[in-house]
């Protein structure tokens, strides 16, 4: 009979788990061993937990299904923490394999023994599961992958002990059973319709599943026929956009901005998202922003099917023959000038996105125009920084490109995020993945200073100002990235930067461009809303308006 750990990948492979992103160590050996035996498991070695755990929330956010991950017991599981909790806020589906010393081992307490369990709650609140003996390890395997692939998606973390792993006895499982989600109920979808065919100003909040194309039309049919605005959330796990889809305006980061999108809402309806708050809490400003009489309603959660809600809600409009927008094609021109700025960045990748690109953003305060430059590009999938834990870009790019092979991924990461886990270069290097990576070297964290303005601190001296500048020395990404493999070039000028994406696109494979930018916030005086008319083409069209109509004379 086969080991513990052979019979574990053959019943992960039953399951539909196709790739493992492996960082392991001694406990894990057995389980590396076995890979040979499991042809159609994928290993893809990562050189750091963080990048192993964030491929995996990449790949799950673009096939629906989960990869697995291997770790090195509780210091191996807390490097990949970070990105675990992106994929627990993206409610994206993970099987977490975490080694574990033998079971008769941990009485001695020895160097590398920790609570792993502890440790996974954080992330993994939803199953954490310590095997104790071989005869039980695939049942326990089954569990976690159904745990994983229940509605909402989630992550699993499956604890695997030495000896378990290299105890003979496993016996592989057949997958389990994954029920699909079930839509909205008769009543609520019937009191959503009716609070909407009363009057008032509504708007639906899309957010997960329901940013997906089967989702976006029914929802776009019932703004076309009701006059209902329709919002996406703010960082979207995986959102269908371009040419020929319906345009969504994302809720704004800044709270500032959001009070003016939903100032006007009588009716917030949510659909797989939850009410908008406030990234940060401020002194003296609120952090639940829907104003105090907007009522928020909910057409169908996490749990349940989002494009059947939606649908189901348009037939109690009768909107399911309304024409929906869809977003006309459109391209900005080739960026001009000598001077290379964030937003040139953007038009660029406007002007030559390819069919069918995966963009990853994890730009942070570079990215304030890529949404704009982009509306009317051809058909792409956007993927966004879902948890707010940066170092998130890079290792998602690996997981989205090895789940389609056939369609180019764009990440644009800032510099400070890269650093974060760019031991990803290696690896997309190494698996010779269609991935190009676009670094904003604006040699600080941009966005920290907007917030240290946020949020009131007072006397802001050198020695805080130095937390958030990255120049003394200006990181050199390009070289970086050379050393690990990565077909890499610097820009400073818009001309240089073009040609540079223009010629990684032609040639897939791994690239890199280092583009030399200043500061996209820079000066920017949130307080002071008249200084804000300058980035008004920055901000989402009905803010813009707002922002025109409260500060116009």
């Amino acid at each position: 009979m086969p080991n513990g750990a052979q019979a574990l990948l053959r019943t992960l492979v039953n399951s539909g788990i196709r790739v493992c992103f492996t960082n392991p160590g001694t406990s894990e050996m057995h389980f590396v061993a076995a890979l040979d035996s499991a042809p159609e498991m994928r290993a893809v070695l990562c050189l750091f937990e963080g990048v192993a755990t964030g491929a995996a929330d990449g790949y799950a956010r673009m096939t629906g299904m989960p990869a697995a991950t291997l770790l090195h017991l509780g210091c191996g599981l807390g490097n990949g923490l970070a990105n675990l909790h992106n994929a627990r806020k993206g409610k994206v589906p993970v099987v977490n394999i975490v080694g574990d010393h033998a079971t008769y081992h941990v009485q001695y307490d020895a160097q590398l023994q920790s609570d792993i369990e502890t440790v996974a709650r954080n992330v993994s609140p939803g199953f954490v599961w310590t095997s104790q003996v071989t005869s039980e390890l695939c049942r326990d395997a089954v569990a976690a992958v159904k745990a994983a692939c229940s509605w909402p998606g989630q992550v699993a973390t499956l604890i695997l002990p030495a000896d378990v792993s290299w105890g003979e006895g496993g016996v592989a499982e057949p997958g389990p059973v994954i029920e699909p989600p079930p839509a909205a109920d008769d009543a609520t979808v019937q009191a959503v319709a009716a609070t909407i065919k009363a009057g008032g100003r509504s708007a639906i909040l899309l957010g997960g599943t329901a940013l997906h194309e089967d989702s976006l039309l029914p929802a776009a049919r019932i703004a076309a026929a009701c006059g209902v605005k329709i919002f996406a959330e703010t960082f979207p796990t995986r959102m269908q956009r371009g040419a020929g889809l319906p345009p969504v305006e994302r809720i704004a980061y800044l709270a500032e901005m959001v009070s003016i999108q939903l100032k006007e809402i009588d009716t917030l309806i949510l659909v797989d998202a939850k009410a908008p708050v406030s990234f940060f809490a401020y002194p003296g400003k609120k952090s639940y922003l829907p104003h105090d009489g907007c009522r928020v309603m909910t057409l169908s959660t996490p749990a349940q099917c989002a494009p059947g809600s939606l649908t189901a809600l348009a037939a109690a409009l009768g909107a399911e023959t309304a024409t929906p927008l869809l977003s006309a094609p459109w391209r900005p021109g080739r960026p001009r000038g000598k001077k290379l700025t964030a937003e040139k960045v953007c038009k660029a990748v406007g002007h030559l996105l390819p069919e069918n690109a995966i963009i990853v953003d994890e730009a942070i305060s570079s990215g304030l125009m890529l949404s704009k430059f982009t509306a009317g590009a051809p058909r792409h999938d956007l993927i966004t920084l879902t948890g707010g834990a940066i170092g998130q870009g890079l290792p998602n790019a690996i997981g989205a490109a090895i789940a389609c092979p056939d369609r180019p991924v764009i990440a644009l990461i800032g510099d400070g995020s890269s650093m974060y886990t760019i031991q990803a270069l290696w690896t997309i290097a190494r698996e010779r993945l269609n991935v190009t990576a676009i670094i904003f070297n604006n040699a600080s964290y941009s966005v920290l200073n907007v917030e240290l303005e946020r949020v009131g601190a007072e006397e802001v001296g050198p020695k805080a100002k130095a937390q958030l500048d990255l120049h003394g020395p200006v990181l050199k990404l390009a070289q970086i990235a050379d050393g690990m493999g990565v077909r890499s070039t610097r820009v400073s000028t818009p001309d240089e930067f073009t040609n540079a994406l223009e010629g990684a696109l032609a040639r897939p494979g791994p690239h890199l461009i280092e583009a030399m930018v200043p500061p996209a916030l820079s000066g920017l005086k949130l307080k002071l809303l008249p200084h804000l008319l300058g980035s008004l083409d920055r901000m989402p069209l009905s803010v813009a308006r707002m922002l025109k109509r409260k500060i116009a004379p």
